[in-house]
């Protein structure tokens, strides 16, 4: 199971929470991007006076906009796009298996996707519990170039869908489009305060209204900004990056990443689903509102509460085929605050 332990973020130097990034009037711009970084200062006492403080708040109105979620099975079919390593993917593959495996090691993956499975659709219907690696398509080439903006992600959509050979299947129903890109690609925005963004394609390029995500790998980019903690900004000397469970800093950072972007896909695949804020061109998901939180006593500069293997890594959950993951907790609509299976009251929630 490994101990529990816990770690402190370092506040950024300059660099605006994704809550207050402004979203510009171009229309491909998708919802809220993620970073790993906490969104909030410690408010010092007030988190001393409960133990259920997790990025709790008063003034979060999580609301239902009455569009769809995903409550039938959920397909993720990822595209490689850029020069990707067999023991790379396998990390994903395990992590994205992980959702419905509920005989994983607690606390789990599937653990932590009964919060997202507590969101329902205006029929009652709750978001699936079934979560399934689907087919895959390579782009080892990188047919559209290294440097891809947002609108041209969903191109490479459009061709692993209509490729000649083996195409991706088009299932707007239960499908998550997963585009992952290599450490030597750049897309629009990668770095700066974006490390992962989930949108809907256009049937105008693609066909279809596919709900889809970019999360890049950024070891060679930007690794301190989006896979930390297991880098850490070159601009806080003397700080010591976590060891990621899996060996691979810049894999390892994409889970958590990739684990916020379906959560949220699944309870606004289409925009018009659940979020906080009136403006469905800037919601406030359940991942944003629990950026930098891994464990029992999160916020602000603390991540929580977490967990060290026997070989020093450190964790929070469990998967498939004895994998450990650190994946940030995502908020719960029936407490109103972050949870997640590792919390140390998590059978009382």
């Amino acid at each position: 199971m490994g101990r529990i332990t816990g770690s402190f973020l370092p506040q950024p130097l300059q660099i605006i929470s994704p809550l207050f990034i402004l979203i510009a009037t171009f229309p491909t711009i998708p919802a809220l991007p993620l970073r790993p970084w906490p969104h909030s200062p410690s408010n010092g006492s007030i988190f001393r006076d409960s133990n259920k403080y997790e990025g709790s708040s008063e003034f979060v109105h999580m609301k239902y906009h009455m569009g769809p979620v995903l409550s039938s099975p959920i397909t993720v079919y990822p595209i490689w796009y850029g020069n990707w390593q067999r023991p790379q993917k396998k990390i994903i593959r395990d992590f994205i298996s992980s959702f419905s495996a509920p005989r994983s090691t607690h606390p789990s993956v599937s653990q932590w996707w009964r919060t997202v499975q507590l969101y329902t659709d205006q029929t009652g219907a709750n978001i699936s519990n079934s979560v399934f690696l689907g087919a895959e398509k390579n782009d080892r080439l990188c047919s559209l170039g290294k440097r891809l903006t947002r609108l041209s992600v969903q191109s490479v959509i459009r061709a692993a869908i209509r490729s000649p050979s083996n195409p991706l299947p088009i299932n707007p129903k239960g499908g998550i489009y997963l585009i992952l890109t290599s450490d030597d690609v750049y897309v629009q925005d990668f770095c700066n305060n974006v490390c992962g963004f989930h949108y809907f394609t256009y049937p105008s390029i693609v066909g279809f209204a596919l709900p889809y995500a970019w999360v890049g790998n950024s070891e060679r980019q930007c690794a301190g900004t989006c896979a930390y903690p297991f880098a850490v900004p070159s601009y806080i000397p003397g700080m010591k990056a976590l060891k990621p469970p899996s060996g691979d800093v810049g894999v390892d950072g994409m889970v958590s990443v990739i684990g916020h972007e379906i959560a949220e896909l699944a309870t606004n695949p289409l925009m018009n689903g659940w979020y906080a804020g009136e403006d469905p061109s800037f919601p406030v998901e359940i991942g944003d509102l629990c950026e930098g939180i891994y464990g029992t006593g999160g916020g602000g500069s603390y991540m929580g509460q977490t967990m060290k293997g026997e070989d020093g890594s450190t964790f929070n959950m469990n998967g498939v085929r004895k994998r450990r993951f650190l994946i940030q907790w995502l908020w719960n609509p029936v407490v109103s605050y972050c949870t997640g299976p590792n919390s140390l009251d998590y059978h009382h929630l």
